[in-house]
C-alpha cells in the first residue's frame, strides 16, 4: 500500500533540507500515493533567501495554504499517516508541544499526535534553551520523533547537498520508505 505524507516547511533556516526532502520524495512514486505540502510565509521567504529562487513552486505536489483547515490532513479521518516538519522552527515546535493549533501546520501535527500517527520534526536551531528541550521532551512523550538537522560525516559528503542528504535520508528511513543510501559498514 502506498503512503500519504504531509510535508510542512516552517520559517527556520535550513531550506536546503526541505529542498532535498522534496526532491527525494518526488522520485518515490512507487511508494507514495500522495505528498501534500504546506509552507509558512516565512518559509517561502527563507527559501528564496537561502536557495536563491522559488523552486518550491516547481514540485509536483499539492500545496495547501497555511490557514486551509479544509485540507484532508487537518482531520483524523484522513488517510495521511506521516507528517514531516522540515525545517521545524522552535516557535512551531512550541505550539505543537502545547497543543496550540492556530494554523494548518500545527493542526495537522496535533492530528498526527492524537491519532497516534508518525510525526517527525526536524529542528535546526542551536544552541537549545531548556524551554526548547522541554518542548522536545513533551513531543517525544506524546509520540512524536525529534530528528535534529545534525548531518553525519562518515559517508564523506563533498557538497552542501550531500551533507544535507545525510539528514534527509534519516528522515526518509524514519518514514518507513525504502531508499538507496549510505549504510554504516554495509
Amino acid at each position: 500500500m502506498k503512503s500519504q505524507i504531509v510535508v510542512a516547511i516552517t520559517g527556520s533556516s535550513g531550506s536546503i533540507y526541505a529542498k532535498i526532502l522534496l526532491e527525494k520524495l518526488a522520485t518515490m512514486n512507487e511508494q507514495l500515493e500522495n505528498v501534500a505540502v504546506v509552507m509558512s510565509d516565512n518559509a517561502k521567504y527563507i527559501w528564496e533567501t537561502e536557495i536563491g529562487n522559488k523552486s518550491f513552486e516547481n514540485f509536483p505536489f499539492k500545496f495547501y495554504g497555511k490557514m486551509d483547515f479544509n485540507a484532508p490532513f487537518a482531520s483524523g479521518s484522513s488517510s495521511f499517516k506521516t507528517m514531516i516538519v522540515c525545517p521545524c522552527s522552535m516557535g512551531t515546535l512550541a505550539r505543537i508541544a502545547t497543543g496550540v493549533s492556530n494554523d494548518l501546520v500545527t493542526r495537522a501535527a496535533d492530528v498526527m499526535l492524537k491519532e497516534r500517527r508518525k510525526l517527525i520534526l526536524i529542528p535546526r536551531d542551536t544552541p537549545l534553551s531548556l524551554i526548547h528541550i522541554n518542548n522536545m521532551k513533551t513531543i517525544t512523550e506524546a509520540g512524536g520523533i525529534i530528528c535534529p538537522a545534525s548531518p553525519s560525516f562518515y559517508s564523506l559528503p563533498k557538497t552542501f547537498e550531500e551533507l544535507a542528504a545525510t539528514v534527509v535520508d534519516r528522515v526518509i528511513d524514519l518514514c518507513g520508505l525504502q531508499q538507496q543510501t549510505f549504510r554504516w559498514k554495509e
